[in-house]
């Protein structure tokens, strides 16, 4: 055999996966920073205090197109300088930012633990958010778009996972 007729090495395995220990860590360790679009709505939706606080980091003409309802509008070349002022340090605060192709709410929530508060970032953003057909808030009042059959079950509560 040679060098040219080297048997082809299968690009997903090429590096091996994870012990399931480490993989159980490593999925532990993004729930602990993370949490999905449809967890927060399905708990903002509940009676009774969420224990959280979502923040939008974006800025006001983004928030004015569109936003969670109930979020703190805080965009993060301003959290430095308003964040004690809008936010309770023993409430955990759950960021937001356009969707994820964008990565302000990674940058909102690394400038809040550095001031001391318990984040998480919510994956999807705003764009999912709208896509999984939860309603918004817009300068001009609300809105719901239908659910995108790519983002959200049609008929069904919740997607299972």
């Amino acid at each position: 055999m040679t060098t040219t007729d080297a048997p082809t090495v299968n690009p997903v395995l090429r590096t091996a996966p994870a012990t399931p220990a480490e993989a159980a860590a490593s999925f532990r360790a993004s729930l602990v920073f993370h949490a999905d679009v449809s967890d927060v709505a399905t708990t903002l939706a509940a009676d009774g205090d969420p224990g959280f606080v979502v923040l939008d980091s974006r800025s006001t003409a983004a928030w004015d197109q569109g936003h969670v309802p109930g979020a703190v509008h805080l965009p993060t070349a301003l959290i430095p300088e308003q964040a004690e002022q809008l936010l309770d340090r023993s409430v955990p605060v759950v960021t937001y930012c356009w969707g994820p192709g964008c990565n302000g709410a990674t940058r909102a929530a690394l400038a809040l633990a550095e001031l001391g508060y318990q984040v998480k970032e919510m994956l999807g953003g705003f764009e999912y958010w709208v896509r999984e057909g939860f309603e918004f808030e817009t300068w001009e009042g609300r809105e719901r778009r239908t659910a995108d059959s790519l983002t959200a079950p049609v008929d069904a509560e919740d997607c299972g996972c």
